[in-house]
């Protein structure tokens, strides 16, 4: 990929997010559909917990993987580019003298992998040395020989190259055709195929997938230059090319006409409606500043969720042990213990890692802990964070809750954030319903820049589409928003959340943590949702 692909495809990655590697070796489209036998990575599984264990681990996992990426990439009415990649290889991770040891290997070979244990326990024994205190696990029950499989209807790998081409020129044409002046479209297929082994007697085989379809529309006021862009309004999502059928009954259009999209996507119709939004957006009148009642459509509500929620109940922040990507957390572990008000009542909020169709949808972590559901925030009280095997101790827990993810065979295995939802209202309420009890407000959607200090406290976020809403009904179209909060107070102002009927997934395709950087992928669900007296910018005011 070159500097100016690289540079179109780095815009699409916005949030907490780090430009993934393009690691791996290029590879036809064909190869995307290879798979390793089972039985080889179980024999190379056990040659290195063997050798492991023998050179004095006294615990042992290992990861044989498979990670294959395709990204299509076009613009107007040209492919830009088309990437095929496979990495391949075998991480092991060991305990020896109560301390981690970690090496890899991109040999698939019993000698190799036996070579790789070896030094990893090596690794292990020094790092003992100036080890304070050893390594605690919470204990987790060898799970034998099971697998489990992204439940997609089709593999995306499977679809032709020509057939993805078509849909996205497709989707430039209809876009060019409705009044866009460029169309940025793109592809973005991923699949896992990962091989998990333990010295406590797991053998688990996993198959997972991912897919993505983002867009960008931009129209230009030919008289004066200026310019406005409206991305899509899908969400990245853990199914197959189903994904892509775009099938009515999972459409939410609200009341201003806005489309989104729950569990299937119709990519032309959304890549029409940006461009005629885009125009729009050119003729929009500014933003008044002051307090306002926000009601966020869950494709915007999902990324404030994720920094202000997400990242700040990652244990290893809380205690300071992760700083990278916005820092550590203001929800020290003490604030659980006081019943520390983190939003209003009707603020639920729970961490899932099982729910169909998320991204981070796997049936057991990297660490062979079967994956769960559990709550963050009951009744606006912070209840619990997020733990991984050696975390869980230090809060008192006797298990992990499954979040231990690697974005490669070759990275260590660390805590990484599951989805993080916010619970929808058990009392019907509609968004007509929400918006009529808004007397001054603002209807947000869509995803835009943002800010937030190093202990996700102070934040500010802005979005895509804006609408004005007065006495109870939605306005005009309005430009340069942006809304400050601090996270307690603003979840504290949450007012009114609409019932499961409206509930959607957004999430993060690409989200970085960690030195070296990893990425990872996470959805957000939620219902659209109202938020009392909330400070708004003029952003273009701000700007001077």
């Amino acid at each position: 990929m070159d500097r100016r692909h690289f540079l179109a495809f780095s815009s699409f990655v916005t949030g907490a997010a780090l430009t993934p590697a393009f690691f791996g070796k290029a590879i036809a489209q064909s190869q995307l559909q290879d798979a390793i036998d089972v039985a080889v990575k179980k024999r190379l599984a056990d040659a290195a917990l063997t050798a492991a264990t023998t050179a004095g681990a006294s615990y042992c996992d290992v990861r044989v993987g498979r990670y294959l990426r395709q990204f299509v990439i076009t613009r107007e009415r040209n492919v830009e580019n088309i990437v095929n990649t496979e990495s391949t290889g075998t991480g092991v991770r060991v305990i020896a003298d109560g301390s981690w040891g970690f090496a890899a290997t991109n040999e698939l070979t019993e000698d190799a992998v036996a070579a790789a244990a070896r030094q990893a326990t090596a690794i292990a024994k020094a790092n003992a040395k100036i080890q304070t205190s050893p390594v605690q696990l919470a204990p987790t029950p060898g799970k034998g020989e099971v697998s489990w499989r992204t439940p997609i209807q089709k593999n995306a790998m499977e679809v032709p190259i020509a057939d993805k081409v078509d849909l996205l020129m497709g989707v430039n044409d209809a876009a060019l055709a409705a009044g866009a002046s460029f169309v940025n479209s793109m592809l973005f297929l991923v699949n896992e195929q990962k091989y998990f082994a333990s010295t406590d007697g797991s053998y688990i085989d996993q198959d997972v997938h991912r897919i993505w379809a983002p867009l960008t529309v931009t129209a230009i006021d030919q008289s004066t230059g200026k310019f406005r862009s409206r991305d899509g309004l899908s969400a990245p999502m853990g199914l197959g090319w189903e994904y892509m059928d775009g099938k009515p009954e999972h459409k939410f259009v609200a009341p201003n006409g806005l489309t989104t999209y729950g569990m299937s996507y119709d990519m032309k119709e959304d890549a029409i409606a940006a461009a005629e939004d885009a125009q729009a957006k050119l003729k929009a009148p500014s933003v008044e500043p002051g307090k306002y009642d926000l009601v966020l459509d869950p494709n915007h509500l999902g990324l404030t969720i994720h920094e202000s929620i997400g990242h700040p109940l990652e244990l290893d922040r809380v205690l300071g042990y992760e700083a990278n990507y916005a820092g550590t957390s203001f929800a020290s572990i003490e604030k659980r213990n006081e019943n520390f008000q983190y939003g209003s009542e009707i603020v639920n909020v729970f961490a899932d890692k099982t729910q169909v169709g998320s991204l981070g949808a796997v049936g057991y972590d990297d660490e062979g802990v079967k994956t769960k559901k559990w709550d963050l925030i009951k009744n606006g009280t912070l209840v619990d964070f997020q733990t991984i095997r050696d975390q869980a101790h230090i809060v008192g827990k006797d298990e992990s809750d499954g979040c231990c993810y690697a974005d490669s065979w070759s990275s260590v295995q660390f805590q990484r954030m599951p989805n993080v939802s916010l619970t929808p209202s058990k009392t019907p309420l509609s968004v007509e319903q929400m918006i009529a009890g808004v007397d001054k407000g603002i209807y947000i959607s869509g995803r835009g820049s943002f800010s937030i200090d190093q202990q996700r406290y102070n934040a500010q976020f802005g979005g895509t589409v804006f609408y004005e809403i007065k006495n109870g009904k939605l306005g005009p179209m309005i430009e340069d928003v942006a809304y400050q909060m601090r996270t307690p107070e603003f979840w504290g102002a949450c007012s009114a959340i609409c019932d499961e009927s409206d509930y959607r997934m957004f999430g993060s395709f690409f989200d970085g943590k960690g030195q070296p950087g990893q990425v990872s992928s996470v959805s957000h669900g939620s219902s659209t949702s109202r938020f009392d007296g909330i400070n708004v910018i003029n952003t273009a005011r701000s700007l001077g």
